[in-house]
């Protein structure tokens, strides 16, 4: 039919299979193949997610400078725009690199940033995203109770709006959060998850906003 804006939409749906699969060189391909479409129909927001969607597989690859750099391009891209929901998960992802290259600081302050965002647009799945970032960064900081507490309430307000992690999202996220769980004896790990999954979640977004600042490196 013609319509290059749909095919390279379709063309992304593609890639983002081929990435859950694990076929990082075909995911790679196809949304070069978005990015090239997009930018030759000057559609900025499609270059910006093209962009963003790169950086999470370099991301993926563990090669967190590329990644760094193609979510940097799409973020600056999004404030341009004044893309909210853009400018949000761009935070979002370079706080995840912080956090993973154990730059907790950093890391701070993109996810709160961008969970003040998703607040504003009231995107609860994206305030669910930043708890369980909080969480990630908890338990690598052997903050062993907060880290099963933010955790337990990301998953209670995922529950609630009925949108759970991939089985490869949630694999990730138990892996970082089994050793808050080997820290807590008897039913300690329990009692915290469960302290989060009951909390409100303005109690949770208010924790994590009032984390210092100068938190200690990962």
């Amino acid at each position: 039919m013609g319509d290059q804006k749909a095919a390279a939409r379709s063309l992304s749906n593609v890639a983002n299979v081929a990435k859950l699969q694990g076929d990082y060189p075909r995911a790679r391909s196809l949304y070069a193949e978005c990015l090239a479409i997009f930018r030759e129909l000057g559609d900025r927001t499609g270059v910006a997610w093209s962009l963003n969607s790169q950086g999470d597989v370099a991301r993926d690859q563990g090669d967190f400078a590329a990644a760094q750099t193609l979510y940097e391009k799409s973020l600056a891209i999004f404030q341009e725009l004044n893309d909210r929901w853009g400018i949000a998960g761009s935070l979002a992802d370079l706080g995840n690199i912080a956090r993973e290259q154990r730059d907790c600081p950093t890391a701070h302050s993109f996810y709160r940033e961008s969970l003040k965002i998703f607040q504003e647009l009231g995107h609860k799945r994206g305030i669910a995203r930043l708890l369980e970032g909080f969480a990630c960064s908890a338990a690598v900081q052997l903050q062993a109770e907060r880290a099963l507490r933010l955790a337990g309430a990301a998953a209670a307000l995922r529950e609630n709006i009925g949108v759970p992690l991939t089985p490869t999202e949630q694999a990730k996220l138990e892996a970082i959060l089994d050793p808050a769980r080997q820290a807590l004896i008897n039913t300690a790990g329990t009692t915290a998850w469960l302290d989060g999954w009951s909390m409100p979640i303005e109690k949770a977004i208010e924790e994590v906003l009032m984390l210092d600042a100068a938190s200690p490196a990962c």
